[in-house]
């Protein structure tokens, strides 16, 4: 009997090992597209493969081989969908579907609820959702494949751009990026952008911080600051722009 539970249990060990294996690799292969679930196809199939691969690791009574022949098998499907869809328009919006128009010009389309299986408090969830909590300060509202709202809003109910009250609207020279994780400096970043160690220092040394290993996290602003949090303080704090 304790030569059968051992047998069980490598035996499950090693399908959930190649499960895991193989799971990961078609995901890979998949794409972005189908990890991130677009539309209501790669919801399902996502679900079933996940599924599928759940049963091989576990399920004795589902045949290994079997089991792994028809994850990979649906994995080339969903594939050959893909590319299908990629090549054509018609059964693009056979498999994907296509975005309803919910409101236009700010009438709501009652038909086009109807059509979406959608009831006024669902729509009325999905503005809020977006922080539109008035109809009638929407000029466009589509409803995408992937079941989210985006929505158009008027133009006095819009928020102003920095070209509308005249600001800087200068290209920043890069993205706010870590110069410092867990007390060690990220060379990778500093190598991207031209940075010194000195120049690293001469910033923290104007916040009284002589040693990079205080630093549990700094992260350089586009406007050359530095966002910081030290390890004793536990806080971050923001220095003024280096001249």
């Amino acid at each position: 009997m304790e030569n059968f539970f051992e047998l069980n249990f490598w035996e499950m060990m090693l399908r959930t090992t190649i499960s895991f294996v193989v799971l990961l690799l078609l995901a890979r292969l998949l794409g972005k597209k189908q990890l991130s679930q677009l539309t209501f196809f790669h919801y399902i199939t996502g679900i079933t493969i996940g599924s599928t691969a759940a049963d091989i690791a576990s399920q004795k009574e589902t045949p290994f081989i079997d089991g792994l022949i028809s994850l990979i098998w649906w994995t080339i499907l969903t594939m050959i969908a893909t590319k299908i869809t990629l090549n054509s328009t018609k059964m693009r919006d056979i498999l994907d579907g296509s975005s309803t128009v919910i409101i236009k010009n700010g009438e709501i389309s009652v038909q086009a609820l109807k059509t979406s299986k959608l009831h006024m408090d669902d729509l009325l969830m999905m503005l809020r959702e977006q922080s539109v909590f008035s109809i009638q300060d929407v000029h466009y509202a589509i409803l995408e494949t992937n079941g989210q709202l985006s929505i158009l809003k008027k133009p006095a109910e819009q928020s102003a751009t920095k070209q509308d009250v005249k600001a800087d609207v200068s290209i920043p020279p890069h993205i706010p990026v870590e110069v410092i994780a867990d007390g060690h400096i990220v060379w990778n970043t500093m190598e991207e952008l031209n940075l010194t160690e000195d120049l690293l220092m001469k910033k923290l040394k104007k916040k009284n911080i002589e040693n990079i290993e205080d630093v549990f996290y700094a992260q350089l602003q586009p406007n050359g600051s530095l966002y910081i949090c030290t390890r004793e303080e536990n806080k971050a704090t923001q220095n003024d722009k280096s001249e």
